[in-house]
């Protein structure tokens, strides 16, 4: 199956932009683009990408249009990211720490306790001027930033220990995304980081090969995590986002009004995003309480935010996000 929807999409792009100019009605077909994701449609994430399309063909008055594969339907992450490169595909949304990769920037938002609060990490993010520090990295890797979706707030949850202070997390095996920065910021905060797929997470839990894991609250009920996972702690360490991306030569081959169309679909998609997550979470955190038993502790997070500091100096003095580390602290003042 997949094999053949990779053998459409190819057969798809082929036909991007390829309207024949000799005759007016071949001239007016729509422009066609796709989409690859790896989360399910009933995901807030998804329900935006919807939003963009929908936004995307009525701003263009149906001059672009969008056709979006979920749950994974076109490959892994890493995979889709390929596709996008070699324009096989024209969008795909991936984590950010999926990103650093291609441009080591986008590691800085594995750096714990980068923003102060969620309130002021979507206002950071919606700033051209970071969004331009960012998005644009990675336009030799065959792909440029579109915006942003708001992925939660990254929190401990583990099995059966309980997790007051930093000191708690010592040798407690905590699954981490497969990168480099996500097991710095594990072994900062004092546990053991275990590097494994997302999907693999529930058993290994469940058979005590990892202790704990991190992520936002729609982890316990989505994924079922709350079934093995009885104990969920705000220790807010990470705000990680969610990033559109898109194939550069497809983007540059636009007219600018077209450029224009999709920028402005892609940000009122992001603020509509947002109470969808909100919405998503408080869900999530009554469905997780109220049937599967699982208790939501309040930490004090002054230990954490002690115990990260070198690696919060080693971003600082990284040049390769320092840049982009001051851009964030000078941006995050308050006015």
């Amino acid at each position: 199956m997949r094999i053949f929807l990779l053998l459409f999409v190819s057969v798809l792009t082929l036909l991007v932009g390829c309207t024949s100019s000799s005759n007016s009605s071949s001239a007016a077909q729509p422009k066609e683009m796709v989409l690859g994701h790896n989360q399910p449609t009933t995901h807030p994430i998804h329900e935006s990408l919807v939003d963009f399309k929908e936004l995307l063909e009525e701003k263009s008055n149906g001059k672009l249009e969008l056709k979006i594969y979920a749950n994974g339907q076109l490959g892994s992450e890493r995979e889709v990211i390929e596709m996008t490169q070699t324009n096989a595909v024209q969008f795909t949304k991936v984590s950010a720490s999926a990103l650093e990769g291609f441009s080591e920037s986008y590691s800085l938002f594995s750096m714990p306790y980068l923003f102060k609060s969620q309130e002021k990490y979507r206002e950071i993010m919606k700033k051209p001027v970071i969004q331009e520090a960012f998005y644009n990295t990675t336009a030799d890797n065959g792909f440029i930033g579109i915006t942003y979706y708001d992925a939660g707030v990254r929190n401990m949850y583990t099995k059966d220990r309980i997790i007051k202070t930093n000191d708690d997390m010592h040798g407690l095996k905590t699954r981490v995304q497969p990168s480099k920065t996500s097991v710095q910021l594990i072994e900062s905060l004092g546990g053991t980081p275990t590097p494994m797929s997302f999907g693999e997470v529930y058993t290994a839990l469940q058979s005590g090969i990892i202790d704990a894991a991190e992520n936002n609250e729609s982890a316990l009920t989505d994924n079922k995590h709350g079934e093995v996972a009885k104990h969920y702690f705000y220790t807010e360490h990470a705000m990680v986002p969610d990033i559109l991306i898109m194939n550069v030569d497809t983007y540059n081959e636009l007219s600018e009004e077209e450029q224009t169309w999709i920028k402005e679909a892609a940000e009122e998609s992001t603020a509509l995003h947002e109470p969808r997550w909100d919405q998503k979470m408080k869900e999530s955190k009554e469905i997780a309480e109220e049937e599967m038993g699982v208790t939501f502790y309040e930490v004090d997070k002054s230990s954490f935010m002690e115990s990260v500091k070198p690696l919060q100096e080693s971003f600082q003095k990284n040049e390769a996000t320092r840049e982009q580390y001051n851009l964030i602290m000078e941006e995050g003042q308050d006015e």
